[in-house]
Formats: C-alpha cells, structure tokens, sequence
C-alpha cells in the first residue's frame, strides 16, 4: 500500500468548497480593491479559486489584525491557541471584520 498524500490543501473537500452559484465567480471588485490600513481587524477566509497568497486551511474563519504590507499582500498577525503567526496574504482572502463574524 502507498502512503497517503498529506500535502498544502489535504482534507479541504468541504473547507474549500463554493456554492453552485457560486462556482466560477471571480470575486467582488469592491473586496479586492478595499485598501486595508494598519490596526485594522480582517477576517481570513480563504478563496479556493484562487491560489496565489492562500493561507493554510488552519487559519480560514480566524480574525486578525493587518500589521503591514508587502507587494500586493497583506500582512496579519493572528492567534492561534497561546501563540501569535504572522500570515503574509492577499486581499482575495480577507473581507473587512465588522464585529459579526460571517462564513
């Protein structure tokens, strides 16, 4: 028997899935263009359409808190049990946090 592949996207089947609708879409242009300033609360939730500057399937649905830039993406520190990860990820996988936290 052959060992099964642990690789970067492993058990995402229903994580990464979209909506039938959904399927195909390119995202909103508003969301992609929104400008994120430092100190501002972000929520990371990952677009399996697109894969440049996608985080780990871990840190899908955490809130964090933008920190930099660097080029195009967005630097995010985010808690993760005691410890602070600094993630480097692009806007296609942020939406701004509003308090109320949605999926």
């Amino acid at each position: 028997m052959v060992a099964r592949s642990k690789g970067y996207r492993s058990k995402t089947r229903k994580l990464l899935e979209k909506k039938v609708r959904e399927k195909g879409a390119i995202p909103k242009l508003s969301l992609l263009m929104h400008d994120y300033s430092q100190g501002e609360y972000v929520v990371v939730k990952i677009n399996p359409s697109i894969h440049k500057g996608m985080p780990h399937r871990r840190y899908h649905g955490k809130v964090g808190l933008v920190v930099g830039k660097r080029g195009k993406a967005y630097e995010v520190k985010v808690n993760i049990g005691d410890k602070e990860r600094v993630l480097i990820v692009r806007p296609e996988h942020l939406i701004p946090f509003n308090g109320i936290q949605k999926r």
